[in-house]
């Protein structure tokens, strides 16, 4: 299918990039207000530049939208796009609160449209398998889920207005800052639980601006601190925090009953997934019992080397579901940005549900104004959106 890329800022590099993973797909256009990010863009990879958004929406070559802008600017183009009569895959947030998301939910229904959001990383390897592991019972009953997302003080130090992708395109601080990076990152995480454990009933949330001054003006700082505590059906709840403040981390952990399985970067689609069990099973027992003390006497003589609390574990790392292909933005950033855009593609070729539904978007930015902004409600939340089940891929237990 046809796509024309609607925002050629800094994450557009990463979806081209990867645009070859997916022959079925073709990159036909693209436009931007900005002329020279969109000269250079339809440029390096061969698309056809619009000066006008809305010659690109009125050419009937183009068949899927990528929406890449601004995420304040989410809601108003993709209104169009689907005004005009074009699928559109949206980057995450669908919108900025979720009355605007579900008209646009709605728009796309009256309209016989698919739309769908971001971020596609439930669709990995890493993700996959977790979700495997959990339909077979690996660590039997869930209880309770720890889920991060701390990108690392992001300061005046860090300079971050300098950063630039390969192609030269600056990371948009200012924006970044104002958005806030919750609504930029918890959808990562919120997206991986929604496909394990449905929709979440209530939220408890906390935010805060830690670090109001990070080096240039920005006409309102958003919280760059943020913790939701969500009960999702059958008691199963989970502690999900980002930041732009704490050390780097992007582990998810999930405890059941028989164990817990534990992933050190959501964000890389192919790190790899590892099991504990509680208890430690027979021999793993013995020697976690002959290594601890070890450990103890390590830490008082080397005391340099941060060690983790509560001695050394045995996991073991279990197969992936589905073994890594295809090609990523870079070694350091195994990420594939249009895994989304390929499964929509599908989904409209094969006239079937798309797994990043437009209601599943919907929820999301619901649970995002809330852990962001828990000033708006009540101090623990009932949410009100749902969304189909989703479906795995390839494999089934």
């Amino acid at each position: 299918m046809n796509v024309t890329v609607v925002g050629c800022g800094y994450v557009s590099e990463f979806y081209a990039k990867t645009l070859s993973n997916y022959p079925e797909l073709k990159l036909v256009g693209a436009f931007d207000i900005n002329d020279a990010q969109v000269e250079a863009f339809s440029r390096r990879w061969s698309a056809k530049k619009y000066t006008k958004l809305e010659h690109a929406l009125s050419d009937p070559s183009a068949e899927i939208i990528l929406n890449l802008t601004n995420p304040r600017s989410h809601y108003e183009v993709t209104k169009m796009c689907i005004e005009a009569g074009k699928h559109v895959y949206s980057e995450k947030p669908l919108a900025m609160d979720a009355p605007s998301a579900r008209r646009l939910v709605d728009l796309a229904k009256q309209k016989s449209l698919y739309l769908g959001t971001a971020p596609c990383s439930i669709l990995g390897e890493t993700a996959q398998t977790i979700w495997k592991a959990l339909r077979e019972g690996i660590i039997g009953r869930v209880r309770l889920v720890y889920a991060n997302f701390d990108e690392g003080m992001i300061s005046a130090n860090a300079a971050p207005w300098e950063w630039r992708n390969d192609a030269g395109v600056p990371w948009p601080a200012k924006d970044e800052f104002e958005v806030g990076c919750t609504f930029e990152h918890a959808g990562y995480i919120l997206t991986w639980l929604a496909a394990f454990f449905g929709p979440a009933n209530h939220v408890t949330a906390f935010s805060s601006c830690q670090i109001p001054d990070k080096g240039i003006p920005v006409d309102r700082m958003a919280p760059d601190f943020s913790v939701g505590c969500i009960e999702y059906s059958e008691n199963i709840v989970a502690r999900v925090t980002c930041s732009i403040v704490g050390p780097r981390d992007k582990s998810i952990t999930i405890v059941g009953d028989d164990g817990v399985i534990f992933a050190r970067d959501v964000r890389d689609d192919a790190c790899p997934v590892y099991v504990r069990h509680i208890p430690a099973k027979r021999w793993d027992g013995a020697i976690e019992r002959g290594l601890n003390p070890f450990q103890k006497w390590l830490e008082s003589w080397l005391r340099a080397i941060p060690w983790s609390g509560g001695g050394w574990h045995i996991q073991r790392r279990y197969p992936f579901a589905r073994k890594p292909t295809g090609r990523f933005v870079s070694k350091g950033k195994r990420v594939d940005f249009c895994r989304g855009p390929a499964e929509m593609a599908q989904a409209i070729r094969q006239n079937r549900p798309c797994r990043l539904s437009a209601e599943l978007g919907l929820h999301i930015t619901e649970l995002v104004d809330v852990i962001q902004n828990p000033d708006k409600s009540a101090v623990r939340r009932r949410i009100e959106s749902t969304f189909p089940p989703i479906e795995p891929l390839s494999w089934r237990t």
